[in-house]
Parts: structure tokens; C-alpha cells; sequence
């Protein structure tokens, strides 16, 4: 039986392997060429449109065996669930860093245990825009891991070391919160269970610059009584320029009778900016009997205003005869 094989490409751009803070996958790690005065994390970039930047990438195997990898420079972006960094695939189209770096080998092999370091380039378009342009330079494995079944699913790992591009130029951080809902969950009768919401809201970086935004979270009821009082955590710790995140937060405890106001707000610094929504917490079945209720009470006032006018309708009367009034003959006066 053939089989079809779905291409998964993994990429890594966490810190696990030397040097400090290197991205690796246990097998090989990628990471800028050391400086002369110490190891770098990533590439921290900064130049002016138009500009060339030079510098190299090492790509380091650490298994027993040689490696064969795919070399190539992609942008960074959010992933939509979660806020993750994440970048571009080979067949994606870059925009950023993926379209203005240049390797000097696209193709490589790294015996077992050693490493080998390539240089590239970073051209900066006359017209690129201020800000920040984040990436990565990327090694993809050429091998792909087979599955098992009528359906495999192969795997093709890929490393990539992260690459924070700052033109230069006006920089503008901002952070908006958009499309704020409140899915609420209660029991049927009140006190017989726990109240429950969720609230889902989009964060967007609508700025130039990459942010770490904080989210607090705040419900107010009746009168003023807070309900929740608190600063999320699972959010993105970088919004890159231009990306969207689509997040929810879980409310356990949620009122079960109360009127909700719910705001969020998203800060950064230079920052700051507010969405709000209302929701009622009713119980079902007081719900139904106060609907019940209501429904009663409507039609015993339509049926009192039919009533009312039906009686104030003022009854027309039909017209009577015209007579004329006759006229007493005069008897014929006696001759003499």
C-alpha cells in the first residue's frame, strides 16, 4: 500500500543547548558566532535603510553522525493560539529578514560532533520602514522521519536562531485589546454548582515596535462590588509589530446573579489602551419564571388595553327620516 506522507516542519527557537541560551533540539543548536568579548544569545541587529550588515551563523552537531541541513533566513511572527515566536517556512514569502539576508551556503553538511559557521548578509531596503524586523536564521534537516500506517505523517526538524532587526527611524509602541466577549456558565438553580465564564479577547500590536504587554483583568457588579481583580499571565511575553493573538481566560467562580462589567486592559511602555463588556448573570430557572412572568403580564395588559378600547369607541346611531310638516287645509268658506 502506498503512502502518503504529510511534511511537518517543527521549528525550535527556544534555549537548550550550548552555548548559553543557544536554539537546539538535543541534536544540533544554532546560534550567532561568538563575539570577542562573549557568546550571543541571538542576533541583536540595528541599521539604517539602505545599509548592508555582515555577520555569521554556526550550526553545531551534536550527535555521532554527520548532518545534512537546509540554511535559510525567514520572518518571525505570533503563532494565532498561544502568542508563540515562531517563523516562516522555505515556501512561505518573506517580507523582512527572510527577503534581505543572504547566506553564503544554502546547503550543508556537519560531521558528527563538530560544527561549521557560515556568513550572510542583511541588506536593508532604501524604503524599509522604521522598527523592528524580527526573524531568524534557519537550519532545516533534509531527512524526513517516516511515519507508520496508511496515512504517515513525516517529520522535518528545523533550528532556528533569532534575529531582532531594528531600523532606524520614528518608533511607536502600541498595544490595542479588540473584540472582547464573555461566554457565561452557571447551574440551573442558584447555589446548586459553581459559576463559570469565559473571556475571550484579541490582542494586536499596532505599532513599530516589538512590546511585552501586560493584561489586567477587572469585573465590577452592582453598585460597585469587584468581582475579579487580577493580571493575566497567558499572554504573549513579545508582540511583534503588525501581529495578532486571539486569547481567553478562564473565570471560575464567575456571579450567578449580578450585573458584570468586565474590563481589560493592555499596557506596555509608551502604551495603553482599554476594552469593555457587560453581561447578566441570571439563573436559568429564574430566568424561565421571571420570563414566564413577564409574558403573563403582557397579555393581561394587552388584553386590559383591547378592553379599554373597545369600550371607548363611541357607538354611531342611525340617521332618522325628515318629515315635513303638513299643512291644514282650509275648508271652503260658506257662500252668503
Amino acid at each position: 500500500m502506498r503512502k502518503l506522507y504529510v511534511l511537518l516542519l517543527g521549528l525550535l527557537l527556544t534555549a537548550q543547548a550550548a552555548p548559553a541560551h543557544a536554539a537546539g533540539n538535543g541534536s544540533w543548536s544554532v546560534y550567532p558566532l561568538a563575539s570577542k568579548v562573549a557568546a550571543r544569545p541571538y542576533f541583536y541587529l540595528s541599521a539604517d535603510p539602505g545599509q548592508t550588515l555582515t555577520d555569521k551563523v554556526t550550526v553545531a552537531n551534536t550527535t555521532g553522525s554527520p548532518l545534512t541541513f537546509r540554511l535559510y533566513a525567514a520572518d518571525a511572527y505570533n503563532t494565532p493560539r498561544d502568542g508563540g515566536f515562531a517563523v516562516r517556512t522555505l515556501k512561505e514569502r518573506m517580507l523582512g529578514v527572510g527577503a534581505w539576508a543572504r547566506l553564503a551556503k544554502e546547503r550543508i553538511t556537519v560531521p558528527g560532533h563538530r560544527s561549521v559557521t557560515v556568513p550572510f548578509t542583511l541588506r536593508v531596503p532604501d524604503g524599509a520602514e522604521p522598527g523592528d524586523h524580527p526573524g531568524a536564521i534557519v537550519a532545516l534537516d533534509e531527512r524526513v522521519e517516516p511515519g507508520s500506517g496508511a496515512l504517515a505523517l513525516g517529520v522535518q526538524r528545523a533550528v532556528g536562531a533569532r534575529v531582532y532587526l531594528r531600523v532606524s527611524g520614528p518608533t511607536l509602541p502600541a498595544v490595542s485589546v479588540e473584540h472582547l466577549r464573555i461566554s457565561h456558565h452557571q447551574p440551573l438553580v442558584p447555589g446548586l454548582g459553581a459559576g463559570t465564564a469565559t473571556i475571550s479577547y484579541t490582542l494586536r500590536n499596532t505599532g513599530n515596535v516589538t512590546v511585552g504587554p501586560r493584561v489586567e483583568l477587572r469585573a465590577r457588579g452592582l453598585f460597585g462590588r469587584t468581582l475579579l481583580d487580577r493580571d493575566l499571565t497567558r499572554v504573549p511575553s513579545e508582540l511583534l509589530p503588525g501581529q495578532t493573538v486571539r486569547l481567553t481566560e478562564p473565570w471560575s467562580g464567575a456571579p450567578q446573579l449580578d450585573w458584570a462589567d468586565v474590563t481589560l486592559t493592555a499596557s506596555a511602555p509608551g502604551t495603553r489602551q482599554s476594552a469593555s463588556a457587560s453581561f447578566l448573570a441570571l439563573p436559568w430557572l429564574l430566568a424561565a419564571v421571571v420570563f414566564a412572568a413577564g409574558a403573563a403580564c403582557g397579555a393581561l395588559l394587552v388584553r386590559a388595553r383591547r378592553g379599554r378600547a373597545r369600550r371607548s369607541v363611541p357607538v354611531r346611531r342611525s340617521p332618522r327620516a325628515r318629515t315635513t310638516p303638513s299643512r291644514p287645509r282650509s275648508s271652503p268658506s260658506a257662500r252668503p
